[in-house]
């Protein structure tokens, strides 16, 4: 056949005629050509898969059909339709392919999961192993060359801390992780006169000395009459080290390698900063769950809470049940498992915010509590549960934690009844939303929770006054509406108390409330920033009525800000006790009786999550037998004296700027009576005293220091003094030149 006219010929170049020619011949090609299923022909049968129509997905002859994009399948020929089911079937194979890629994907991170939770426990155990293990041989040395000069010491104690670092960054990096610095622990310096020993277990080893409220040993220095504060306060950042010393901050909580789960009970959270306390090693394996109470779906606390918490996925998030609308989960509480199968116990009174923690803020912590031995049955008679005691603690944890509800907090429950107490020494204070009736409540078998409770602590509590006047201070971040009624019932109940032996004249209390004014807010760490966490309202007509019955007892935070110009005229102008927190705002809640006017003996003390409110505390029944209404969640710690008592009596004193209290006893002995000039210049008379002092020593008192967080004397309002109130507008700058707009006020 003959191409077909060229009509276009004369106004093509030579080039465009080849091509025209050849795509013609081609197409006459392809016209010749017979289908491959012996009928008709078919065009471009030769072409394999390349010709002028490249680039038009849907004019090409041997694309499948039916496929979103390509033509419809009428008409296929057989190589057509083979062509098509091949390519599904390449679909379908790719499909399975992405799949069996997805289930390996998550195969390998569930094993890494796992090797990454191996290792962290391996961890855990070689630091058991070795870490610990060196503290002991290092205080063996220390103990073994008593008597030798402090380089010697450091010298031994320092070359055996060498090794064992070696043997450490070794294994850490046959490991494969970041490699930390160990730094050896401090030695110390026997005092002079001061024989620095170790006590010893059957095996030889150094044995932890019972109970000094920490789950540490006590120091080798420290005197055996003397116990640390059992409540500590917490490092403030913006303070010099001076004023921070045996104070506790959130890393130091958190930061434990040997954590694996941690429960953090809270009113705001912070998740972010909650991650970077704990340690950088082991916070992605540490299971964390955060309990909060914002139960609405659109409050903003929940939803911040939430959406941090998605950012990591060993946090777990759990909503607290609220039995009243009106109330808030204030409690502030931590509960630790660790590795070395132990367990903790910490409350604390800030919220785990950034601006909590650069306020003066108060930690109970208790010992290390060990698995239960088997062997020994937990005492299930009530009178065997006395209040203060370890197993009574333990009945009311679990009870305050089975208000939350068995779906939230079974699993909590459920390990720390595995958990020995017999260690603690202290009483469980809390309250749980919901109502109780005095009357109708079984009282052995069931906790007490908000006043009534405290009442009931306060009854088993024996009294240290000795005919003078005793004192109670209230100290507290917020202060509520309460009537005149309700102030004056908890009042009654601080001043409930067991009589001592001796019949003494009933003395009322004199009570005080520590609470900051303007002046010492903007003069604090962060000025007007931390007024946003104090609340005491003096703007309505009732307000201002309830300013007029708690103004008798207001008293400064900071006491004088002039030690040297104290108040003209005050009984106790010439000694000052500085606690060093005058400019660390309070967000700490501390409720103290004091024996007497002097404020040198403690009869009880507590420190709790609560305010001054009838959300926390509860009610006042308004008729004989009617029910007690709480609203809140709220959780803290009552200690006294006696809880330490083995035998020789315990007195418990308030100590200023560190967790021990002195030795008085070893003040007078150097101090003007000689016995010093003695043992040195007669050595027959020397000891002669030494043995004295054994004896005298013996049957000594113990001495329990109690960490104030503000200074004594306490100092009233003055007569123009007003209590900070967060709500009412300041012009006045703060030490960093910013005013305050007033709380809420945009």
């Amino acid at each position: 056949m003959d191409p077909a006219p060229r009509t276009l010929q004369p106004t093509m170049n030579e080039r465009q005629r080849m091509i025209y020619d050849y795509s013609m011949q081609n197409r006459q090609n392809a016209m010749a050509q017979p289908s491959m299923n012996g009928g008709g022909h078919r065009p471009y049968a030769h072409i394999s898969g390349h010709s002028q129509y490249s680039g038009h997905p849907t004019s090409h002859p041997f694309r499948p059909q039916n496929i979103p994009g390509l033509p419809p399948t009428n008409g296929l020929n057989d190589r057509q339709r083979e062509a098509r089911e091949l390519i599904i079937k390449l679909d379908a194979d790719k499909k399975d392919l992405l799949d069996k890629r997805k289930k390996t994907a998550a195969e390998l991170k569930r094993l890494q999961v796992e090797l990454d939770g191996y290792e962290a426990n391996q961890r855990g155990q070689e630091f058991l192993r070795f870490i610990y293990p060196t503290q002991v041989r290092i205080a063996e040395v220390q103990a073994t060359h008593d008597g030798e000069s402090e380089g010697d010491v450091l010298e031994v104690s320092s070359a055996d801390w060498t090794s064992a670092t070696r043997n450490q960054i070794a294994r850490n990096k046959a490991r494969g992780s970041s490699t930390k610095s160990i730094s050896p622990p401090p030695s110390r310096k026997a005092d002079k006169g001061t024989e620095t020993s170790w006590p010893t277990n059957a095996t030889g080893g150094i044995e932890t000395l019972p109970d000094n409220g920490l789950g540490q040993p006590y120091q080798a220095a420290q005197s055996p009459h003397l116990r640390p504060s059992p409540i500590q306060l917490s490092t403030v950042s913006g303070l010099p080290a001076s004023s921070n010393i045996d104070t506790v901050s959130l890393g130091d909580i958190l930061g434990d390698p040997l954590i694996k789960e941690c429960w953090l009970f809270n009113y705001l959270f912070d998740v972010d900063f909650i991650m970077s306390q704990l340690d950088e090693d082991t916070r992605d394996l540490v299971q964390v769950k955060l309990v909060h109470g914002s139960w609405k779906n659109e409050d903003s606390n929940r939803m911040h809470i939430e959406e941090a918490a998605k950012r990591y996925p060993n946090i777990q998030v759990i909503t607290a049940y609220m039995a009243e609308m009106y109330g808030t989960h204030h409690s502030k509480m931590i509960i630790l498992f660790r590795h070395d199968d132990q367990a903790q116990v910490i409350i604390i009174t800030g919220n785990f915010i950034v601006r909590d923690w650069s306020m003066c803020q108060a930690v109970w912590r208790s010992p290390l509590l060990p698995l239960v031995d088997n062997a020994i049955q937990s005492p299930s008679d009530p009178e065997a549960l006395p209040i203060g005691s370890g197993p009574r603690f333990k009945k009311d944890l679990l009870a305050y934690f089975r208000a939350y509800g068995s779906k939230r907090t079974s699993a909590l429950t459920a390990q720390l009844k595995t958990y020995e107490f017999s260690s603690v020494r202290a009483a469980l204070i809390a309250s749980v939303p919901g109502k109780q009736n005095l009357r109708s409540i079984d009282r052995e078998a069931e906790t007490l929770w908000g006043w009534p409770g405290l009442r009931e602590i306060l009854r088993s509590i024996t009294s240290a006054s000795a005919g003078g006047s005793p004192r109670i201070v209230m100290q507290c971040s917020s202060v509520a509406s309460i009537s005149e009624k309700w102030m004056a019932n908890f009042l009654e109940t601080l001043s409930v108390t067991t009589p001592p032996n001796v019949p003494q004249p009933k003395q009322t209390p004199k009570v005080s409330l520590v609470f900051p004014t303007a002046s010492e807010i903007r003069r604090s760490v962060d000025g007007y920033s931390s007024g946003g966490s104090i609340h005491m309202k003096t703007q309505t007509p009732a307000q201002l009525k309830q300013l007029t019955y708690l103004r008798p007892m207001l008293c400064r935070w900071a006491g004088n800000y002039d030690p040297s110009a104290p108040p003209s005229g005050h009984p106790d102008s010439g000694r000052l006790h500085q606690a060093l927190r005058r400019r660390a705002a309070p967000h700490i809640k501390t409720y103290i009786r004091f024996a007497d006017e002097e404020v040198d003996r403690i009869d009880w003390a507590m420190m709790t999550s609560a305010n001054l409110s009838k959300q926390a505390w509860g009610e006042v029944p308004t008729t004989a037998g009617s029910d007690i209404r709480i609203c809140s969640y709220e959780i803290g710690v009552v200690v006294w004296p006696d809880l330490w008592d083995e035998g020789a009596g315990v007195d418990m004193v308030p100590v200023f700027g560190k967790d021990i209290p002195d030795d008085k006893l070893e003040a007078e002995e150097v101090d003007g009576k000689g016995h010093e000039e003695d043992e040195t210049t007669d050595e027959e008379g020397g000891a002669g005293f030494r043995k004295e002092n054994l004896k005298e020593s013996q049957s000594r008192k113990l001495t329990v220091g109690l960490r104030m967080p503000y200074d004594l004397p306490l100092v009233p309002y003055g007569r123009n003094e007003m209590p900070w109130c967060a709500s009412t507008p300041c012009a006045e700058p703060d030490w960093k030149g910013r005013v305050w707009p007033g709380f809420g006020i945009s």
